[in-house]
């Protein structure tokens, strides 16, 4: 790439446009695949515009198997048997300045949309009861492991943080 070729990524935080479009990106899925392939669990904190929604995208990619994307980079060599796993992604970045009905019918579209993609046409009412058979359908489906990936969870906290009411409202 010259350098009249090159493609800064300015405000684009999804791995798989990056990628099918020739944006630099700064290779760091040797970590990637560390932390897909170590503990179950993993909470990831990192400070504001530290690429937390991106590497969200990348592992989204990675567990589904889009070996074509990660051509040239570090998990190439690393990974051996590319398996696509069912992947729920809930991005709760657009959370933000809600009341509490609000949120609700927010994180309902997210499970109505996960709900669509998984063929679940009679959803049960309750958040919970509705992500315990996201996970379940995907399961029984595939007969992989579920991958359940948030982003921005804290999104719709932070606006509120300082507003005690709303706050224990909201958590």
């Amino acid at each position: 790439m010259t350098q009249q070729n090159i493609k800064l990524p300015l405000g684009i935080q999804d791995f798989e446009e990056m990628r099918r479009d020739h944006y630099i990106y700064a290779d760091k899925t040797d970590m990637v695949w560390k932390l897909a392939n170590g503990t179950k669990y993993n909470y990831l904190s990192r400070p504001r515009r530290f690429g937390k929604s991106l590497l969200l995208t990348t592992m989204k990619s990675y567990f589904e198997g889009k070996k074509e994307l990660f051509k040239g980079l570090a998990i190439e060599k690393l990974e051996k048997d590319w398996i696509s796993y069912p992947v729920l992604h809930f991005d709760m970045s657009m959370g933000k300045h809600m009341e509490i009905a609000q949120l609700e019918r927010y994180f309902d579209q997210q499970l109505a949309e996960q709900e669509q993609k998984w063929g679940i046409t009679n959803p049960a009412v309750d958040a919970n009861v509705r992500l315990i058979s996201l996970i379940q359908t995907a399961y029984r489906e595939t007969g992989k492991q579920v991958v359940i990936l948030i982003d921005e969870y804290d999104a719709p906290l932070l606006d509120v943080v300082h507003e005690d009411e709303k706050l224990e409202e909201l958590r």
